[in-house]
């Protein structure tokens, strides 16, 4: 539907169902983002808060909090738009069936960018202060924008067609920010904003930048799609939206989204940076405070009944979760068509996207071997590691796709042990060390540093699965409490972990324990904190496994050795996923807002039946 804006998209949502109004008052720290959870997990509507404690601005969450919602806000484009996308990817459609992509050029065409400069006199001027404020966790710094688009220009190509559009996290408040004058900007130098920063740098100029909150939800949308290169967000949510991305500029030369609800402009100035942090992340996980590019505010305009769009971070699922699943549906197998070979990639949500990959791949090389073996697909994975945002994953485990037609990347223990029961151990495991890993990833040794590791498996089955514990099972000191997660894999609970020096005794111990027994069911050892929340469900599995741990400082294996600097083991491998002291705390609930979450869900509470 062409919404010409985020109030059109309310009123359709709530006319059909999908979205309830709060009508108490609300407070905006931790009070909202309990409630948008709260209802989020259980898959309920989105949200439209009227009275936002401490802000005249009324504000909507969940918009894209189910996939079957966000294909009803665009149930008239979806098709086309997904037509759109394979057409970039893969041109040469367009050559030999002209009159089937006819629709798809005109979508694209008529998606282009338009000037309306008569649409300044629409807004309103405020402050930072007077927007909601929303803190979503206990240990944030402060406000967060978490729905923004945040516009810039390249410096060298000006104009809105060169122009990059991302979602890039904003502090309001907090820290050291000098109030409605300063915020801050998280994001990575390679990103597109990163890049237009770079080259103003080198220039010595002051980046400007537009921040933009609100508008038709096909904006929001288009800022986080990782779009083919030449196809401009602008010219994305246009099409996606069914609504050409109209736009002005302002006194100052401001780029402003005539159809968003709200604008925030300022300039970045080489080399200025403040502490921004700390922030509830999408690991499950603080991101801790470092020093990210200051902004400075010129202006905060607004419409005369804008609405602020937010969102509320943690660990997966989240309604990020649910953008991702769109993503999907739009974009369905464009990575795919990018690497020879491919057949499916799939950033695990459960595991916090990032630090897990699991891709299946063709295995064709040198057939005529008597015992298949991973050797096309680690070139795949070579690609894989090496493309965009994928070039952030800690684990990626590939499989051949010749070895089961019908393995999917998304049912993650079947995937799991389809690895586990072709896998060598003494030959398949392939680390890069000392290298990136994401940003909001404390696993590692030093912010943004770490390592990767490719585990591959081709070929028959090795070894049949065990989902019991043996019975004459013996573990070292130190060690206890073992519970099977998922056929083939033990989690061991450990005492705390306290240094690597400590560690490495612990683990001699362990080997010396296990080496002479029979653990050839359970290829993998998961050691963790708590090994009965570890093994209660597969979520908990990974999410433990991957987000706490380094490949190259916590996998070890018994009986391991090196042979001409590969790495392998003749027994179980074994993944040290307790906590470290230099990982980031967990996040968790404030026990006294949850308890005023469960009031308003009784009877005649403002979420009765909802939650």
């Amino acid at each position: 539907m062409a919404y010409k804006s985020l109030a059109e998209c309310v009123s359709d949502l709530e006319k059909h169902g999908h979205l309830i109004r709060i009508k108490e008052e609300v407070d905006p720290y931790l009070e909202m983002a309990a409630i948008h959870l709260r209802v989020y997990e259980n898959q309920g509507p989105a949200l439209l808060f009227e009275k936002v404690k401490g802000s005249p601005f009324p504000a909507v969450s969940n918009l894209f909090g189910t996939l079957e919602r966000s294909k009803f806000i665009f149930r008239d484009t979806l098709p086309k738009v997904q037509q759109l996308v394979s057409l970039r990817n893969d041109p040469i459609k367009a050559l030999k069936n002209p009159f089937k992509y006819a629709g798809s050029a005109m979508s694209a065409l008529s998606a282009l960018p338009l000037k309306t400069p008569s649409a300044k006199n629409k807004f309103l001027k405020t402050s930072i202060s007077q927007l909601p404020q929303i803190v979503n966790w206990p240990m944030d710094g402060g406000p967060f924008v978490t729905m923004p688009q945040v516009y810039t220009e390249d410096v060298d190509k000006p104009g809105v067609l060169n122009a990059n559009m991302g979602m890039y996290r904003i502090q309001l408040a907090g820290n050291d920010y000098i109030q409605d004058k300063e915020i801050g900007l998280h994001y990575q130098i390679h990103r597109g904003i990163g890049v237009h920063q770079s080259k103003a740098n080198a220039l010595g100029q002051p980046l400007k930048v537009s921040i933009f909150v609100g508008g038709p939800p096909s904006h929001p949308l288009a800022a986080v799609m990782p779009l083919p290169e030449g196809l401009s967000e602008m010219t994305f949510a246009g099409a996606l939206g069914d609504r050409r991305f109209r736009y002005f500029y302002d006194d100052e030369g401001f780029c402003i989204s005539a159809d968003a609800d709200f604008i925030i402009t300022g300039t970045v100035y080489p080399n200025e940076n403040k502490p921004e942090g700390p922030f509830g992340d999408h690991l499950g996980y603080y991101s801790l405070t470092h020093p990210f590019p200051l902004m400075k505010v010129h202006h905060v305009y607004h419409k005369k009944d804008a609405i602020w769009s937010f969102t509320v971070v943690g660990r997966p699922p989240q309604e990020d979760t649910s953008f991702g699943a769109l993503i999907h549906e739009i974009t369905g197998s464009a990575i795919p068509q990018e690497i020879h070979g491919l057949k499916e990639v799939h950033a695990v949500d459960a595991a916090g996207v990032h630090p897990l990959l699991f891709a299946i791949g063709s295995e064709r090389y040198t057939p005529y071997l008597k015992e298949r073996r991973p050797q096309e697909i680690l070139t795949i994975a070579n690609h894989i590691l090496g493309k965009n945002q994928l070039s952030l994953a800690k684990y990626l485990f590939i499989a051949a796709k010749e070895d089961n037609q019908q393995l999917s990347t998304h049912h993650i223990e079947d995937f799991i042990k389809h690895i586990l029961e072709r896998i060598d151990l003494t030959r398949d495991v392939h680390f890069h060390t000392n290298t990136t890993i994401d940003t909001l990833d404390y696993s590692g040794d030093g912010l943004n540093s770490g390592s990767k590791v490719v585990i591959a498996a081709a070929g028959d089955k090795k070894r049949e699965l065990w989902n019991k514990i043996p019975e004459n099972l013996t573990l070292s000191s130190g060690f206890f409490n073992p519970k099977i997660a998922m056929p083939g894999v033990l989690v061991l609970e450990g005492d705390k972990y306290l240094n690597p020096e400590k560690t490495a005794a612990e683990i001699a111990l362990l080997n010396i324990a296990l080496i002479d027994q029979d653990l050839a069911g359970l290829p993998l050892i998961i050691l963790a904190d708590d090994a009965t929340f570890t093994a209660e469900t597969i979520d908990n599995l990974v999410w433990v496994a991957f987000t706490r741990s380094n490949p190259a400082a916590d996998i070890y294996g018994i009986n391991d050795f090196t042979v001409n600097k590969h790495w392998g083991c003749k027994g179980s491998m074994i993944i040290d996923a307790r906590k470290k002291p230099h990982h980031a705390p967990e996040l968790i609930k404030d026990e006294g807002v949850e308890a005023k979450i469960n009031e308003m869900g009784k009877e005649g509470g403002a979420l009765f039946g909802v939650v």
